[in-house]
């Protein structure tokens, strides 16, 4: 339930300004809180930065070394300073019954944090996201992205946020 929805768009000229926005949403995240506890879908198409983004906020909050992509795995665990983080991308996803043979539901019920590319193709099976992000890429090769709150705990991450759009 989410009673103060949030929606802030921004642009990211440049990967230097996705990596940016990266550290001050890991800031956030962080903020008084002693676990990672979110849930982030990330929405676009093919090439518009999602896992650039999610690479960027994952060293942000602590990851060293190499970020894969899920693409093939669907999902890449992680373990950093403030908890859990599971990245999720379910481009290849296409049968709910591979979320429950993966054990998806009982990662969702835990506490860390989920950052779901092409969370449309995981069929409903995922929670309400805090945050869903949508990048998309402008002829000027640009990321245009909107920030939306779906849940208390997203809007009071977003408010966090000194944004310049």
């Amino acid at each position: 339930m989410n009673n103060s929805t949030i929606v802030k768009t921004l642009l990211w000229p440049d990967e230097q300004a996705t990596a940016g926005f990266a550290q001050q949403l890991a800031a956030s995240l962080v903020h008084q809180q002693t676990e990672l506890n979110a849930c982030i879908t990330l929405d676009g198409e093919l090439g518009a930065g999602k896992t650039t983004f999610v690479r960027h906020l994952l060293q942000a909050l602590g990851v060293t070394g190499r970020v894969k992509s899920p693409t093939y795995a669907v999902v890449e665990p992680y373990e950093v300073d403030a908890g859990h983080i599971w990245h999720f991308d379910f481009y290849r996803f296409n049968d709910p019954q591979e979320w429950e043979d993966a054990g998806f539901r009982d990662i969702f019920a835990s506490v860390g944090l989920k950052l779901c590319e092409w969370p449309a193709n995981a069929n409903g099976m995922l929670p309400t996201p805090d945050i869903a992000v949508r990048i998309s890429v402008d002829d000027q090769d640009q990321r245009q992205v909107t920030l939306e709150s779906l849940t208390n705990s997203g809007a009071a991450l977003l408010s966090r946020l000194e944004l310049q759009p």
